[in-house]
């Protein structure tokens, strides 16, 4: 099977993972511009368990998130992108997702067992809240690297 999923699929390969006792570990992110500050996040999430699934914000999100000129690449790319990354066991495309609920059930379906996460993210309670509907834990995994990010990457090829 690739490792580039649908939700439906993500699902699927879970429940057989489970019952090969294999522990998810699960991050999510745009992903946009890949940097070493992203490498450093998913190799410390992938020691934290067997398998690493990364949920992959979908354009429209990530426009509404970061503004009109984002995402640089598409979803199809960014996907492509973070599948060829050894590390990185699955990669599921993530469909616009307007409420919660529709993102609890992804984490009930996917039940992983570590949801890593970097310090400070902003996102923190939320994935607190979703971790204690599967039992899983949320794990710091990284410091955020210090200019390290997409959009000062993006500021740079501005200015040249």
């Amino acid at each position: 099977m690739d490792k580039i999923l649908t939700t439906k699929q993500a699902a699927f390969v879970a429940k057989k993972l489970h019952k090969d006792k294999r522990n998810i570990v699960l991050v999510g992110g745009c992903f946009d511009i890949l940097h070493i500050g992203h490498i450093t996040f998913l190799e410390n999430a992938k020691k934290q368990g067997d398998v690493l699934f990364v949920l992959l914000e979908n354009d429209k999100t990530i426009k509404k998130l970061k503004g009109d000129n984002r995402p640089v690449n598409s979803q199809e790319d960014r996907g492509q992108i973070l599948s060829h990354l050894s590390i990185i066991d699955y990669v599921v495309m993530l469909p616009e997702i307007s409420d919660n609920k529709i993102y609890d059930s992804l984490i009930i379906n996917l039940k992983p067992a570590i949801i890593a996460t970097t310090t400070g993210d902003v996102n923190r309670s939320h994935k607190e809240r979703q971790a204690k509907l599967v039992g899983a834990k949320v794990v710091d995994v990284t410091n955020e690297v210090s200019n390290k990010s997409t959009t000062r990457l993006i500021n740079i090829l501005h200015e040249i």
